[in-house]
């Protein structure tokens, strides 16, 4: 009967962890309740911590929202085996320098160049990104890398080997000179493609960036195994966004994407070729916009451009600094292209005139995908997959009975 998702810890000291809770109050039997969102929080290390919240009243489903319950949506077979976090490094010392590379045989020893590969985490992609190389061994034996690279296996025992010694997992404790988490969903989707996209697991703005087939993600960033532009238009725009984070929750103002919640229960527009084909051309000049931008601009990073995007969206007047930098960063041509691309997305729903009336809020949006979650789950039952990749997907997931028709592949 009452509810409150989110709520940060009072009392905190300035250097302790951003600990948030949920408060509820429950009654037995069927009742509506009262939610309570969290919109301001102001001293919080004070004897008198000042929280302002807003109320909603309505039934409280049991993930603690108010609204149409997405507890009920089910993982997507189309979606299967295409989405996963990246490695999981347990061990900083997996991250050198370009030099350092250098001295450990990069450039000397053959096979170096697959092993030694840019490494990028969620703050590479929103704000400066580093250039660090991760050592990445994976399906080298510790015999192989001692014969083959010396160097390198010098470093590795040197500064790896008594770190993981007293490792509880044995396999991380035996393979001492491989990553922690190796995420091979990751390295079965993404090989053979030449990109993928990327987003990462909390972050204030939803966004997808393509990753190069030698960037080794880390594992607070989710991967997604599509390198087709029309796929980076669909997961940017408003849509996915609205369902990712009705779904997907937060970590304090973040919201959180996560595979399971996220990626592998959405059901994908059933888009014609020329809609596909309007959403990709939006979506490449996106992103090509967006680095044009962050190659032209010092200083710029993506968090920049989506906090210049969201004051524009939001009409807030800007400061003449603000104006001068969103010109330079091209935050309205970057907000044009994703109201095409929102628009495109409608479309290729069938929502196209709902959208240009203004009837789909955030909150019609989700309601509209947890049932097409369901009518999916039901088609896929009988034997109509709708596979987002199925030259990689059915021969690993597929079998006889759910591989679908040719006819119903063309219907």
């Amino acid at each position: 009967i009452l509810a409150i998702p989110d709520h940060p810890w009072t009392k905190a000291t300035p250097d302790a962890a951003a600990v948030r809770i949920a408060m509820t109050v429950a009654q037995a039997g069927a009742h509506d309740g009262i939610l309570l969102e969290v919109v301001g929080e102001e001293g919080l290390t004070t004897d008198d911590p000042i929280v302002s919240t807003i109320e909603f009243e309505g039934t409280i489903n049991s993930d603690l929202t108010i609204g149409t319950n997405s507890t009920s949506i089910a993982p997507l077979l189309s979606n299967q085996g295409l989405s996963a976090r990246g490695v999981g490094l347990f061990g900083d010392k997996f991250l050198v320098s370009v030099n350092q590379a250098a001295h450990l045989g990069l450039g000397k020893r053959a096979g170096l160049e697959g092993v030694f590969r840019l490494h990028r985490n969620g703050r590479d992609l929103v704000q400066t990104p580093r250039s660090l190389l991760a050592i990445d061994l994976f399906g080298f034996s510790e015999k192989e890398v001692r014969v083959q690279f010396p160097e390198l296996y010098q470093y590795v025992l040197e500064n790896l080997k008594l770190h993981r010694e007293h490792n509880r997992r044995a396999s991380r404790r035996d393979n001492w000179w491989l990553f922690g988490e190796q995420a091979p969903l990751f390295r079965q989707h993404s090989s053979g493609l030449g990109r993928y996209l990327v987003t990462p697991v909390t972050s204030k703005h939803r966004i997808f960036i393509f990753l190069g087939a030698a960037v080794l993600p880390d594992d607070a960033l989710v991967t997604i195994g599509l390198d087709d532009d029309a796929s980076l238009g669909i997961l940017s725009s408003s849509l996915h966004d609205a369902w990712t984070f009705h779904v997907g929750g937060a970590l304090g103002n973040a919201p959180r994407y996560t595979k399971a919640h996220c990626f592998d229960p959405f059901p994908f527009p059933d888009a014609t070729p020329e809609q596909r084909a309007t959403i990709a051309e939006l979506a490449e000049e996106l992103d090509a916009t967006r680095k044009a931008a962050l190659a032209e601009v010092p200083g710029l990073t993506m968090t920049e451009i989506y906090n210049l995007r969201a004051k524009l969206q939001s009409g807030e007047k800007l400061s003449a600094t603000d104006e001068d930098r969103a010109r330079a960063a091209r935050a309205g041509i970057v907000h044009r292209l994703h109201e095409q691309i929102d628009a495109a997305v409608a479309d290729a729903y069938g929502w196209a005139d709902d959208y240009h009336r203004g009837d789909l809020t955030s909150s019609e949006i989700v309601t509209r995908l947890v049932a097409l979650n369901a009518q999916r789950a039901a088609e896929e039952a009988q034997g109509n997959i709708r596979w987002l990749r199925p030259d990689y997907q059915i021969p690993r997931f597929g079998t006889a009975a759910k591989i679908p028709s040719k006819k119903s592949q063309e219907e």
